[in-house]
């Protein structure tokens, strides 16, 4: 195939999927061409998911009569003027690709007023080619109604996820922007149904009631004030997600997404959290302009730092110094280890530490190897007491064991959980009076595609009031467990496409993990050993369902060695 220069229509394509990757990709291009125009009120609409339909309207600047069509072509901006400008980029957007990408996969209808205007200008686009142009009456500022998404490019719609997928993810791109710009008054309205409403007063944690809820809002850890290098909301060690969507970082103001700010802030959680959860963080930024690269993806959602370790530091003695101030916050320790380990073995991976339960210690020479325990069976134990509220101390035929009493009691009810799934019997717990939910725009979004999935585990809940919702029944298993996390929980699994069955055990895993026991609850003998036999009767009683350890075993010939009775 000779070489030919690409025709103006495939440019634009091309242009456009770097661009413009799905509705939520549109929906970011317009609120922050409407946030460069100084707008104060911001109001979004998406139909199906927004492939049928997005409008964002804004009271900002607006366009003037005579720049409307030259700003749908190709590089044609008015925030950069030449190269030093690259250095020291203060808006949002810049690269002049957004209004021309976006007309040449839709149908584009724009109207836009400015101050000096007398009257508003309209223009229609079709595949990116203006096909009506004229003037009518409008507010100041600027409205764009983008219609048949990808009509042009039916690849493409093959390749978005499900509606309520995609409209979640508007709604999370609507609540980021928010949780950005405080100031700023934002509505998104989703099918008819309005998902987020920002007062706009400039109060972050007004903002946060709105996203996260009330009871969230108020729990929240502020981190520095409006002046510092690092502003935002943090939450305590007590408030968990089990997965990192609840981590907001904006730079100077504009939303990234940064692995190095995820370990920062994590990093400040060392020693608080539990393995496999992470807090909630809405974190801004602010950085010299010369010292950040924000040209570094076509859909300016990565930045690059001059001083990535500076950067780090920054953060994350910020957090942890509002963490340190709102709550006596112990010491980080190193994780203990059996009695008679070497150091080496001590410092192995969780992975190693599993394989070596049950395991007989290594063996001096001309010692006869004793039998292993099969990996799945437990001898009889015999109960002796409760250590630190967490740890009961059992005596086996061949040593002692500290059994972890929440883990051992996850896999127990783990196992139960999915007995009763596989029979379609899940046993179910009606309130005494209903729990009240608060689900933050994301989440609701979500909630149509989770509802079958918590029905089946037990749970029957129904809409109470804007954003609010009643929980009805739970899984009996739960007991008197966090109801309203395992719920949250169970909803954020749906963010992704996920596999089917192992979505099965990640609902089972939460359910067990918010209805098993806790750390630091005093247990009677009796309880103890119920706790015991059920877990002798497990199928695999040596791990949680999230892979930790239940129980660790201090084999009696290592306890006569370290106590100089072996000869």
């Amino acid at each position: 195939m000779p070489i030919e220069v690409l025709t103006p229509e495939v440019i634009a394509k091309i242009a456009a999927g770097e661009v413009v990757e799905r509705p939520a990709s549109v929906v970011k291009e317009l609120i922050e061409n409407a946030i460069d125009a100084g707008s104060k009120q911001i109001k979004i609409e998406a139909r199906h998911g927004g492939i049928k339909l997005i409008r964002v309207v804004d009271n900002g600047s607006g366009i003037s009569s005579d720049e409307v069509a030259l700003a749908f072509q190709r590089h044609a901006t008015s925030k950069v003027c030449g190269i030093a400008d690259l250095d020291s980029i203060s808006t949002l957007g810049f690269r002049g690709e957004a209004l021309p990408s976006i007309a040449a996969v839709s149908q584009v209808n724009i109207t836009t007023h400015t101050s000096k205007d007398s009257t508003g200008t309209y223009l229609v686009l079709q595949d990116g080619k203006v096909t009506e142009q004229g003037q009518k009456a409008s507010p100041q500022g600027t409205s764009v109604i983008i219609q048949n998404l990808f009509q042009n490019v039916p690849v493409r719609l093959k390749f978005l996820r499900s509606v309520s997928t995609e409209s979640a993810r508007i709604s999370d791109l609507v609540s980021q922007y928010s949780l950005a710009y405080p100031e700023i008054k934002f509505e998104l309205a989703a099918d008819g149904k309005t998902i987020v409403q920002t007062p706009g007063n400039g109060s972050l944690r007004d903002v946060l009631v709105e996203i996260y809820g009330l009871k969230t809002a108020e729990v929240m850890i502020e981190v520095g004030d409006s002046g510092s290098q690092v502003y935002g909301f943090v939450s305590p060690p007590s408030l968990t997600r089990s997965r990192r969507d609840s981590l907001s970082f904006f730079v100077n103001r504009r939303w990234v997404k940064s692995g190095l700010l995820t370990r920062a802030t994590e990093e400040a959680y060392s020693g608080l959290l539990m393995t496999g959860k992470h807090p909630i963080a809405v974190l801004n930024i602010s950085i010299p302009l010369s010292d950040i690269d924000v040209n570094v993806h076509p859909a300016k959602t990565e930045v690059r730092f001059r001083s990535e370790g500076e950067v780090f530091t920054l953060v994350q003695r910020a957090v942890r110094a509002a963490l340190v101030a709102e709550s006596s916050v112990p010491d980080a320790k190193r994780a203990p280890r059996p009695i008679g380990l070497s150091t080496a073995t001590a410092g192995s991976e969780r992975t190693a530490m599993q394989e070596r339960l049950f395991r007989e210690p290594s063996l001096a020479q001309g010692q006869q190897p004793r039998k292993v325990l099969p990996e799945s069976r437990l001898p009889i134990l015999r109960i002796i007491g409760q250590l630190a509220s967490t740890y009961v101390i059992a005596e086996g035929p061949d040593g002692m064991y500290l059994i972890d009493q929440h883990a051992a009691h996850e896999r127990i009810l783990f196992e139960k959980v999915m007995a009763q799934r596989a029979r379609s019997a899940v046993a179910v717990q009606g309130m005494l009076e209903p729990v009240t939910i608060e689900l933050s725009p994301r989440q609701e979004s979500l909630f149509n595609k989770a509802q079958e999935a918590l029905k089946s585990y037990g749970f029957a809940i129904e809409p109470f009031g804007d954003k609010t919702y009643l929980v009805r029944t739970a899984p009996a298993l739960l007991g008197e467990g966090d109801i309203i996390r395992a719920v949250h929980e169970i909803i954020d699994m749906f963010s992704e496409e996920a596999d089917r069955a192992k979505g099965d055990e990640e609902i089972a895993a939460t359910i067990a993990c918010h209805g098993a026991v806790r750390a630091g609850k005093v247990l009677t003998m009796e309880e103890m050993a119920q706790l015991v036999r059920d877990l002798e009767n497990a199928e695999s009683p040596l791990t949680c369902p999230h892979g930790r350890p239940s129980m660790i075993r201090f084999s009696s010939s290592q306890l006569e060695r370290d106590f100089g009775r072996s000869s």
